[in-house]
């Protein structure tokens, strides 16, 4: 989920910049240091949006810089638990899909898409249905509900979100679109 949160968080600005410590400067360095970055608590900070209050700069000892600390405001993208999310297919490996939701990817594994044995088709990078010829590759739009989730602040690439989309009203759009459709018809007979 997207929030607009309140943050405070020091920056150092470099010697060079001293003769202008703006709101646009601080604005700059706060996006340099934090974008990207992902946090326990506030999840993945998307954008630095706005820079409230810029506090007196402190000069620590052998340090060529002055620290200041600022409040801002940031979106961010923070995975809920339970979470039903939109997102697109990135890639396809033998064991399932790597689903882009926001700024991080999750994982679809393959027994969390669909009660029937899906096939990895390395050729055409999808994973595929005997029974009922479905298949499932890259840039396919997925609706799934997030079951897990670990956060890994050091090191933000390592950080896990495990998908499923075995629910009813969840899996590949164009599955719940036919679904759908087929509901509908059998409801006007």
């Amino acid at each position: 989920m997207y929030k607009r949160v309140r943050l405070k968080d020091t920056v150092e600005v470099p010697p060079e910049e001293l003769g202008d410590v703006s709101p646009n400067l601080v604005k700059r360095l706060l996006q340099d240091k934090l974008e990207g970055r992902m946090d326990e608590e506030v999840g993945s900070v998307v954008s630095i949006t706005d820079v409230h209050d810029i506090g007196q700069g402190t000069v620590l000892p052998n340090r060529p810089g002055v620290y200041y600390e600022a409040d801002f405001d940031a979106v961010t993208f923070d995975p809920q638990m339970q979470e039903v999310v939109d997102g697109t297919v990135v890639e396809v490996v033998e064991f399932g899909a790597f689903v882009g939701i926001g700024p991080v990817d999750g994982l679809l594994h393959v027994s969390q898409i669909s009660d029937e044995y899906l096939a990895y088709d390395r050729e055409n990078q999808q994973l595929a249905s005997n029974e009922s010829n479905r298949t499932l590759g890259v840039e396919d739009a997925v609706r799934a509900r997030i079951v897990t989730k670990s956060i890994d602040e050091r090191n933000p690439r390592d950080s896990k979100i495990g998908l499923t989309a075995k629910q009813p009203g969840l899996g590949k759009h164009g599955w719940l679109k036919d679904e759908h459709e087929k509901q509908e018809a059998t409801a006007g007979e």
